[in-house]
């Protein structure tokens, strides 16, 4: 069972402060809460140590995927695959940052691999800043917490910017407009990359500018003048833009074969992204202990999770009962994306008997664990819920 503690100061005067009232939740309850996850080191180190080997056998997964050219598959658009494999093939695209979602890791139940975000992973700022502001205002010490996020980035920034010296250290970050969670996400991240010595900027997606000859560009406000990026981060999905904006899709390839600019997350990032993975990582691992059975059909002889391949916050995730009887569903706009079917494995709970899903951050290494608190599916009305090593 999960051991939770509640700390006295809320974190609400804090997100107050800074201006992340998004995090506040909506009608009932708040997105952040006052409670911590209590975890002993052994565990933290369990966690640890199973991002780190999940990350090495999904290298092979997606290298197996690619020699087996299983982009149907796997639903990734036809128009990406080129950019995956340039990408994929060249060291110097650096996968920035991915999140592991976990289920296990508690009273001596083996963690297992639910998923792993690895194209736009968010929950970087509840992970890296706001669990961390909580221990501090509640005089606990942040060595009593397995989160070294923001120094971690610094560091990824650093080496992608050593491993590309021929290109200048500009970057362009962007999201799509309206989602204010996606903006605190790529602000940390900004932040993060001047530390490690970029130039940086903003711009929402329609407000970029594409060359195939020249590369990516914002206009400078006032001015019919452009500035030119090295570097673009994107908190846009790579399936939308292959899906949704074609013509984009032939546009950042031409970019990056002419080393016009590195984009980031990588286009590969898609073979991860994509949940086929996990029914490929099966084939080449079965039964490893940091595995869930999935397949292409519902489970005949136990229960399993259907999953669309590239769904978000639960959308259209269903429990199946053995022989496909749903037991439980979240409807969602990605119901004609094909299916993968995993194993159904009961996420630890707590007292009141809410369900806790662990999120390791995975940036060149793991680096920072946080919780997130819902029902048996977990949805976007799901809390966030820090944690304390003791």
């Amino acid at each position: 069972m999960i051991k939770l503690k509640s700390l006295p100061n809320h974190p609400e005067q804090g997100l107050q402060k800074v201006g992340w009232d998004w995090m506040l939740g909506a009608d009932t309850a708040p997105y952040v809460v006052s409670d911590v996850v209590v975890v002993n080191e052994e565990q933290a180190v369990q966690y640890y140590e199973a991002a780190g080997t999940l990350y090495e056998m999904l290298v092979e997964a997606g290298q197996y995927a690619i020699d087996n050219q299983l982009y149907k598959e796997m639903g990734i658009p036809e128009n990406l695959r080129e950019l995956i494999e340039l990408s994929w093939q060249d060291d110097r695209h650096i996968h920035l940052y991915g999140r592991f979602d976990l289920a296990g890791g508690i009273d001596g139940e083996p963690v297992k691999l639910i998923e792993f975000n690895a194209d736009t992973a968010t929950c970087i700022p509840e992970t890296a800043v706001v669990q961390w502001a909580h221990l501090r205002m509640n005089g606990l010490d942040e060595s009593q917490q397995f989160n070294t996020l923001y120094e971690t980035l610094i560091n990824q920034f650093r080496f992608l910017k050593e491993a590309n010296n021929d290109l200048d250290a500009s970057i362009l970050f962007s999201t799509m407009r309206g989602y204010p969670e996606d903006d605190t996400n790529v602000a940390l991240l900004t932040e993060a990359a001047r530390e490690a010595g970029f130039d940086t900027d903003f711009a929402y997606i329609e407000e970029v500018e594409f060359s195939n000859g020249e590369g990516i560009f914002k206009m400078v406000p006032d001015s019919n003048d452009f500035l030119r990026f090295d570097f673009w981060f994107k908190l846009v999905p790579w399936e939308y833009i292959g899906n949704d904006e074609p013509e984009l899709a032939v546009m950042l390839t031409e970019i990056v074969k002419n080393r016009k600019a590195v984009i980031l997350n990588p286009a590969y990032t898609l073979l991860f992204q994509s949940k086929y993975i996990l029914k490929v990582l099966w084939d080449l691992y079965p039964y490893h202990p940091l595995l869930l059975q999935t397949e292409r059909y519902a489970l005949p002889h136990k229960k399993s999770v259907r999953k669309v391949l590239f769904g978000r916050e639960g959308a259209n995730v269903s429990i199946l009962e053995k022989g496909g009887e749903v037991l439980e569903t979240v409807d969602g706009e990605y119901d004609d994306q094909q299916k993968i079917y995993q194993e159904y494995l009961d996420f630890p709970t707590d007292g009141a008997g809410n369900s806790y899903q662990a999120g390791v951050f995975y940036a060149g290494e793991a680096c920072a664990l946080g919780f997130r608190r819902g029902g048996k599916i977990l949805d976007n009305k799901a809390q966030f819920v820090g944690h304390l090593v003791d």
